[in-house]
């Protein structure tokens, strides 16, 4: 299957910004993936469109502000000139760190930007440069990643969420805001350590909760550790020659008895975004032939969905409108129909949806 086929035109002024001043405020495009056929509607309606016998499940992963603003201070940090050795001075110049996924407690993939000029060894400072956070290269990856081991006076965490920056993604062209700490997260966020949002729960509010509440719907909670892998464009020219990325994920007895008892009872089980689908069916699939659509555990999901693969869980999908060409679209595409997907995506395109992360959902069922 070419990467080509799921391919479509989108101007760049279609590409969502900034956050609508409600959340809930998002126009929603319905597809039928059965008929193929969609009506233009909007997310206040959400509640009232449901049956009132789903299970929605949501991803309660929270968004770390990921991004961190230092300097080099190591061994290979260059003198600013000879009148400023005595005082030991070095190149202040700015080193950018995405944290990408995290290996132990202190160890951390990132992407480290200018890479080429960090080699293994080099220690980089945040903040005061007194302690309040450090980290040392200990290893060098392609495409710019880099292994680093973090120490802080006060701890990793604490430092990370007073001096990290939202990672906002690459296809919103401005810095980070303040207001970003608060709308790059949902109402759900608890857990993890994500580093990008599961968007299509962006659009959830407390009073969207309590009306579907009202419908008689359970909800069900799961963690899964959005990764930059998200992002990775598809570098090959067949889309099963992907090697997808790995990320993190934990469903609770009390989220698999929900599954069990919804599969039982023959219900829909409703995905709240691409990220809920991906654990699911990669849990269903591990535990298959094991009683239980899944089992309770922590795991690391590898499966990689797209047209011709089965769906073993989820029966309805939320999710907002992915990039061209990528594993996510894929992943939509193989729930919905490729074709019928390209035809919602390119309507949504002509009637002027506001699209990715902070866009507009659509509801497939």
């Amino acid at each position: 299957m070419n990467v080509a086929d799921f391919d479509y035109e989108l101007p760049s002024d279609r590409i969502a910004q900034r956050p609508l001043a409600q959340r809930d405020a998002s126009r929603m495009l319905l597809l039928d993936r059965n008929s193929g056929e969609w009506q233009d509607r909007w997310f206040r309606e959400f509640p009232d469109l449901l049956r009132g016998d789903e299970l929605i499940v949501v991803n309660n992963a929270r968004v770390l502000p990921a991004r961190l603003f230092g300097h080099r201070a190591g061994i290979h940090a260059q003198p600013l000139g000879r009148h400023n050795l005595a005082r030991g001075e070095f190149l202040q110049a700015a080193i950018e760190v995405l944290l990408v996924r995290q290996l132990d407690a202190d160890t951390w993939e990132t992407l480290v930007r200018p890479g080429r000029k960090i080699p293994v060894g080099e220690k980089i400072s945040f903040g005061d440069g007194d302690g309040e956070l450090e980290a040392v290269v200990e290893k060098r990856g392609d495409f710019g990643l880099r292994v680093l081991r973090f120490t802080s006076r006060e701890g990793f965490r604490a430092a990370v969420d007073r001096l990290g920056h939202t990672p906002l993604p690459p296809y919103i062209k401005r810095a980070d805001d303040p207001a970003d700490r608060e709308r790059y997260q949902t109402i759900f966020a608890r857990d993890g350590n994500a580093v990008a949002a599961p968007t299509a729960g962006l659009h959830f509010t407390p009073e969207i909760m309590d009306r579907i509440r009202a419908r008689g719907v359970e909800i069900a909670e799961i963690t899964l550790d959005v990764g930059l892998g998200t992002f990775e464009p598809v570098r090959t020219e067949r889309l099963e020659d992907h090697p997808i990325h790995a990320e993190r994920y934990e469903i609770s007895e009390a989220a698999a008895r929900a599954l069990a008892a919804a599969q039982r009872q023959n219900r829909p089980v409703l995905a709240i975004g691409t990220t809920v689908v991906r654990a699911l069916e990669d849990a269903a699939e591990k535990n298959e032939g094991r009683a239980g659509p899944v089992a309770p555990g922590r795991f690391e999901a590898r499966i990689f969905l797209y047209p011709g693969k089965p769906f073993r869980i989820v029966n309805q999908l939320l999710t907002n409108f992915h990039l061209p060409q990528s594993s996510l679209l894929a992943l939509v595409a193989a729930f919905a129909g490729r074709e019928n997907t390209l035809r919602a995506y390119r309507h949504a395109v002509d009637s002027g949806y506001r699209f990715y992360s902070y866009g507009d959902p659509m509801l497939i069922r």
